[in-house]
């Protein structure tokens, strides 16, 4: 799939998660059969689900309410899940039985070749979940994109990435901490590694020269540029949104932010718009695995939460918040509050062909960003 291309509403990244990156190993299905699964659940211990969303609390309620079982869902941040996964693995005392992971490039490289995890396709979804998406299993992708103030601005104030790191915007730009959240230095080395001449050319477009700078690549010039812009760096999307689309503002602060995030201009009376024309992306994604921890001790259960997430009623509170099936036969609510489905062909995508890379050159990319930084 062209990255540029028309993507449908759960094939919205090229992702490429393929078996050859990482050799995971797959909880053997043995001839699908829901109804024996079930019946198996049954007689295992209650089980706990990680994820770094509180949506996954409404999940389990739901799962519980569906097959009469007893699931926990826990609201874990990415970085947590890793310590408590392999820590809770070693000493043989696992608490979190599935993991729904974020942090794909570290999954890549920690918890699936030590197999402190296990990638489980149940056979019945298989013709339903790309084959980007199987090994290991994603149940979503969730994007990040650049907003503005509706009610300051009657269309997008900037039209290309460059612009940003122009006087005019200087400190009036928020996005997430690039130091405190690994999906955003992964999006500088994607950049680098697959969209760097897109990068490039938009320099050009917007300055009328070709792009010269001491940096290795466009990329990297960008994200020092931006850096020496002094922008608002917080803590997490929820300062990001208030910046942007709180009302009454007169110069509100332009943004990157997730598309979850959209959903407050109903609950707070936020003006959040996506930036549609922007070039060259309008934002990016990323991915989140749905993992099985290989010593649970209640293997068919986490399997069934598993299955359960890949249908529409198990992942419909996530969607909600902007997040995109895999699973091709399920298409997003009309009602979706960012509208994230009309720039669908504009997301830069992830790819995971350079997961490794992005974990193994996250320190670089924090060093650029640390000592470019101005405030």
């Amino acid at each position: 799939m062209s990255r540029n291309s028309k993507v449908g509403p759960a094939t919205i990244a090229t992702v490429g998660l393929m078996a050859g990156l990482i050799g995971a190993k797959a909880v053997a299905a043995g001839g699908f059969d829901l109804n024996r699964l079930i019946e198996a659940a049954k007689n295992e211990k209650p089980i706990t689900i990680y994820d770094s969303t509180g949506k996954i609390v409404e999940m389990a309620e739901n799962f519980n309410a569906k097959y009469g079982l007893k699931a926990t869902g826990m609201k874990v941040s990415a970085n947590s899940q890793l310590e408590m996964i392999i820590r809770e693995a070693q000493a043989n005392n696992v608490q979190g039985d599935v993991v729904l992971i974020t942090d794909a490039p570290a999954a890549l490289a920690q918890l699936l070749p030590d197999e402190f995890v296990e990638s489980y396709l149940p056979e019945d979804m298989a013709a339903k979940i790309p084959p980007e998406f199987q090994k290991p299993l994603a149940i979503s992708t969730n994007a990040n994109v650049w907003a503005y103030n509706t009610e300051a601005y009657d269309k997008c104030p900037v039209s290309n990435i460059w612009e940003l790191t122009e006087p005019q915007w200087r400190g009036k730009v928020a996005l997430v901490d690039p130091l405190t959240k690994s999906t955003y230095t992964d999006w500088f080395n994607q950049m680098e590694a697959h969209g760097d001449d897109k990068v490039a050319a938009a320099y050009k477009a917007h300055f009328g020269q070709e792009l010269r700078s001491e940096e290795k690549s466009a990329s990297a010039a960008w994200v020092k540029a931006m850096a020496q812009n002094a922008p608002l760096a917080t803590d997490g999307d929820d300062p990001v949104a208030e910046a942007v689309g709180a009302p009454g503002q007169k110069e509100p602060f332009f943004g990157l932010l997730s598309s979850a995030k959209f959903r407050d201009n109903e609950a707070k009376g936020y003006k959040l718009g996506i930036c549609k024309e922007l070039e060259p992306w309008v934002g990016w994604t990323y991915v989140k695995l749905g993992l099985i921890a290989s010593k649970t001790s209640s293997p068919n259960a986490a399997k069934l939460f598993i299955h359960y997430i890949l249908t529409e009623e198990g992942i419909a509170p996530q969607m909600k918040d902007g997040k995109l099936p895999t699973n091709t036969d399920i298409r997003m609510p009309a009602d979706e509050p960012s509208g994230l489905m009309a720039v669908s062909d504009r997301l830069f995508g992830y790819d995971a062909a350079t997961g490794l890379s992005d974990f193994d050159r996250r320190e670089e990319w924090q060093d650029l960003w640390r000592t470019n930084y101005s405030k």
